[in-house]
């Protein structure tokens, strides 16, 4: 080889050294969030909803997500995407949630129903029957989406609200049931240490500031759980 074609063969080969090559990295996952209530859920101007809050705190922790739903609040985050019905209790629920999760796919549904009975309805088992429907119809929408299923907060609105510990006890009861490794059903303790005297407004039902914290705090430690960890966290 003589000198001319050493120095070709050279800078030939530093050329292809010295090219950089693209890298490619996964793009973080965007998890679609449907929160699906009643007032609790929906926020009024009255007291406060742990929507904001919780998104903040997703945020935060690095974590992409989308809101989704065909009803929407204000936030300093911009508009939130809900399913939260004032006044509607969950055999209401159970009857629009269909054409809800057909419109807004999500992956993951928030379920805090159990309110707008009274005690003397007797209403547990309507309660769960329409709530086991709601967790069934997203199955059939999503196969794969997580539910949480809230063990509601408690209320000081007696004796109206009397049944929610009952309640409770027959939600954690359905999540069990229906609990399974591949369409997981995951109870979140809303109750556990929510004080109605202190973590509501003066209608002893709707949570104050305090209150909707707390419900932000165990949604966001229930969903940290299902989600994959942000890179670098």
């Amino acid at each position: 080889m003589n000198h001319a074609m050493k120095s070709l063969f050279c800078l030939a080969f530093l050329g292809a050294v010295l090219i950089p090559v693209p890298t490619y990295s996964a793009e973080p996952r965007v998890y679609h969030i449907m929160p699906l209530g009643d007032s609790i859920t929906e926020g009024g101007k009255a007291f406060v909803v742990y929507r904001p809050l919780l998104a903040e705190k997703l945020k935060a922790a690095g974590y992409r997500v989308e809101f989704v739903g065909s009803k929407t609040s204000d936030s300093a985050m911009g508009p939130l995407a809900h399913e939260g019905y004032g006044g509607r209790n969950a055999e209401f629920l159970a009857s629009i949630v269909g054409k809800a999760i057909a419109d807004h796919p999500a992956d993951i549904v928030m379920i805090h129903a159990g309110h707008n009975h009274t005690a003397e309805e007797m209403p547990i088992p309507k309660i769960i029957g329409a709530t086991e429907s709601i967790i069934g119809t997203l199955r059939k929408a999503n196969p794969k989406a997580v539910v949480l299923l809230a063990q509601v907060i408690t209320s000081a609105k007696l004796p109206k609200y009397s049944y929610i510990p009952d309640l409770n006890e027959s939600l954690a009861k359905l999540a069990e049931k229906l609990h399974k490794a591949d369409q997981p059903v995951i109870l979140v303790n809303q109750a556990e240490g929510f004080e109605p005297e202190k973590d509501t407004i003066n209608d002893k039902v709707h949570p104050n500031a305090a209150g909707a914290e707390k419900m932000a705090t165990k949604w966001f430690n229930a969903l940290v759980k299902v989600m994959e960890k942000p890179a670098g966290k």
